[in-house]
């Protein structure tokens, strides 16, 4: 099994003692970790975007290539740089951002057909809002066009809606977008906070808007826990962590590691999205996803 995550890796600049260290993150980027990490020899991870030429995105591409993602597509730009941002962790473990990311070259995404061909290679793509969000309004109808005509080859769309009104034109954009998307996902991962936010209702509007057309994934709840999208499965019992030092990335590793724990095998070969709706997400939120997520 092949899973390309898509989107924008930044540098992350935090204090360090007296001065800072740099570091490399982005929700997409962060899963495809995540998924190397608990996939081990069971598949490949690889990562798209782009990058500058300067001396941070060189780390981005050692760290990657360390932690085992493969950047074969990553296209380098000479004239733009990696985005990067500074962060804040108080108390709770809640962090506060500024970003400098006018200039990443991630934003030049899906304007070259190299771009689009290395799509043609994963039997599973994974993407979120943010990757849409920072797109051209031309490369979006684009993206998306593709990824229905790659799903007609056998290819899995896995999506979540990672809201971040910032990024987004305007409200009503982001929802047309990001409901285009969810019309095409197999897979959900949302956040319902996030979900509440761009479409309204509650957690129960939430979870029937999108457990329409058979499609499976969970629902994150922060501290309640994840959900299965079938309803199969709630997560009674989750213990929420007692001490938070973190927050970030509790549900991109959450995106990341189910796909271990849901043991899938390749979808062009063996239909295994049927065999999991007939199964129901109670197999994959049993075999540890709630664990992975609990450490978080």
């Amino acid at each position: 099994m092949h899973i390309l995550c898509v989107g924008e890796a930044m540098a992350e600049i935090r204090a360090q003692g007296d001065g800072f260290a740099v570091g490399f993150a982005g929700d997409t980027f962060n899963t495809a970790v995540y998924a190397r990490r608990r996939l081990g020899a069971r598949g490949r991870v690889s990562y798209l975007t782009r990058v500058g030429c300067e001396g941070l995105s060189e780390g981005f591409l050692r760290l990657a290539r360390a932690e085992g993602v493969g950047v074969e597509a990553v296209a380098r730009d000479a004239g733009r740089n990696i985005g990067v941002y500074t962060v804040d962790t108080d108390a709770t473990g809640e962090r506060s951002f500024a970003y400098w990311r006018e200039r990443s070259a991630a934003r030049l995404l899906f304007q070259d057909e190299a771009d689009y061909a290395a799509l043609e290679t994963c039997d599973v793509l994974y993407l979120s809002a943010i990757t849409l969000a920072i797109l051209t309004a031309e490369a979006r109808g684009q993206l998306l066009a593709r990824v229905a005509e790659l799903r007609g080859k056998g290819m899995i769309f896995a999506f979540d809606s990672n809201y971040r009104p910032r990024l987004w034109e305007s409200a009503d954009v982001a929802r047309a977008v990001i409901g285009a998307a969810w019309g095409l996902a197999d897979v959900a991962l949302p956040s319902v906070d996030d979900e509440i936010a761009l479409f309204g209702g509650d957690e129960a509007a939430v979870l029937a808007r999108l457990r329409k057309d058979g499609r499976i994934g969970a629902l994150k709840r922060g501290a309640l826990g994840p959900v299965a999208m079938d309803g199969s499965v709630q997560a009674e019992g989750f213990a929420p962590a007692t001490t938070v030092v973190d927050t970030t990335a509790a549900g991109d590793s959450f995106n990341g590691g189910i796909w271990r724990l849901w043991r899938l095998a390749c979808p062009r070969r063996s239909g295994w999205l049927g065999g999991m709706r007939r199964r129901g997400m109670w197999w994959g939120l049993r075999g540890g996803s709630l664990r992975c997520l609990r450490r978080c």
